[in-house]
């Protein structure tokens, strides 16, 4: 291996212990602040509920590190004892075309994700999520969604690839121009079929009760959003973690609360938790990321189609055979290294628009407040961090942190009610 790859494999190792740093700080922070009860949260969280998230937090991050420290040693074990080479050259010995080349390359890979990331699969749900009383899942529960996911995956992720992969062979020179707008194609007509064909693999729908489903129409319809049907989903099949979410393309959305939501909020806070969806459909935030992120993508495969015509990539890694898909791993792999600064940035996007989300429920919800004391449902039923450290929120966390939601919301809805 050459200077270049030992520098990308340190980089790699660098990252990886940034994130555990992080990780380790935030539990910190939250070991000081821990017995705080915040403004809001009063009479909804006590002392020992404080001690049982703090207990159940460090649980889940020492997984996450061990899984991290695990998954980074197999890769860089891999790149560093020829692991990676000896895969690359044997997979192109089987003289396969090309496009069925790359389908077995990628998916053997993502086989062999599977594989290690399992363990601690089966440890956080029968373990730790067991523990903390969130685990209803039966082993053959489980078992039975990593085969489906498996076989899904394979399908998925084989035609993806094989199409991209065809378009490769085909035009040399633009492949990257129409190998983004295949992936655009393929990801809008999953956003169609997803609710009919593939989410009912794994959890069953029915209609929620027809007088809050009439409710939550006449909201919607206060805010231009016409919704053909409201489902509840069986996700206490699985977890006791409530949710709730939009899908669907198009003028027409469809609804789906979980039904442990159903059960641990009342109406008034189920139609603000929706109220907060629908306004991140009327304040286009759906549209933007996907806007941001096709143009992310489509400069991305532009300057990987510049970088692809070079051997350096697989010279500076010691590979013995040049092929298109080992040149197109080891990108993946500078791709996560690249994108970790960037990962503060995307989150306080995302943090904005929550924001924005929150205000707009403030105002179509038949109780502004109600969405401050969902979230405090839902934080206390969840075992939600209450005080992460800013800088690892920063990094990590999409939403804002729920005392600072809290706030502003109970703010914004003081100034409506006067």
């Amino acid at each position: 291996m050459r200077w270049l790859g030992f520098i990308l494999v340190f980089a790699y190792i660098l990252v990886q212990v940034a994130e555990y740093w992080l990780r380790s700080m935030n539990l910190r922070h939250m070991k000081v602040h821990a017995a705080e009860i915040p403004a809001g949260f009063e009479g909804s969280i006590d002392a020992a509920l404080l001690e049982k998230t703090l207990a159940y937090t460090a649980e889940r991050a020492t997984l996450a590190s061990a899984e991290s420290i695990v998954t980074a040693a197999a890769l860089v074990a891999a790149l560093l004892s020829g692991l990676f080479d000896a895969y690359n050259t044997w997979v192109h010995s089987l003289r396969l075309p090309f496009v069925a080349e790359g389908v077995i390359f990628f998916l053997l890979i993502d086989y062999a994700t599977t594989l290690i990331s399992a363990p601690f699969g089966i440890y956080s749900t029968f373990r730790i999520e067991q523990r903390y009383g969130f685990n209803t899942m039966t082993p053959g529960l489980w078992v039975a969604d990593l085969l489906k996911g498996l076989a899904l995956s394979t399908a998925l992720m084989g035609a993806v690839l094989a199409g991209a992969f065809f378009i490769v062979e085909r035009s040399p020179a633009y492949w990257w121009l129409f190998v983004w707008g295949f992936f655009l194609v393929f990801s809008v007509f999953m956003m169609y079929i997803a609710p009919y064909v593939i989410e009912p693999l794994f959890n069953k729908y029915s209609p929620v009760d027809a007088g809050l489903q009439e409710r939550i129409r006449e909201m919607m319809r206060r805010a231009g959003i016409e919704v053909r049907r409201v489902f509840t989903m069986d996700a206490s099949r699985r977890s006791r973690h409530a949710n709730a979410y939009f899908t669907g393309i198009g003028r027409v959305k469809r609804i789906v609360l979980f039904d442990t939501i159903i059960s641990t909020l009342d109406e008034s806070e189920i139609l603000a938790v929706l109220a907060h969806e629908a306004g991140h459909w009327k304040k286009r935030h759906i549209l933007k990321r996907m806007a941001a992120f096709e143009a992310a993508s489509l400069a991305g495969l532009f300057l990987a189609a510049y970088l692809l015509r070079s051997d350096f990539l697989t010279a500076a890694f010691g590979l013995h055979e040049a092929t298109f898909f080992a040149k197109a791993a080891l990108l993946a792999f500078i791709a996560g290294i690249v994108s970790f600064p960037l990962t503060p940035l995307l989150s306080a996007l995302s943090r904005r628009h929550e924001y924005e989300a929150d205000t707009f429920a403030t105002g179509l919800a038949p109780r502004p407040e109600a969405l401050a004391s969902g979230l405090i449902k839902l934080s206390r039923d969840n075992l939600s961090n209450l005080h992460p450290h800013p800088l690892y929120a920063a990094f990590y966390y999409s939403h804002p942190p729920v005392v600072d939601r809290v706030r502003k919301i109970l703010q914004e809805a003081g100034r409506r009610t006067v």
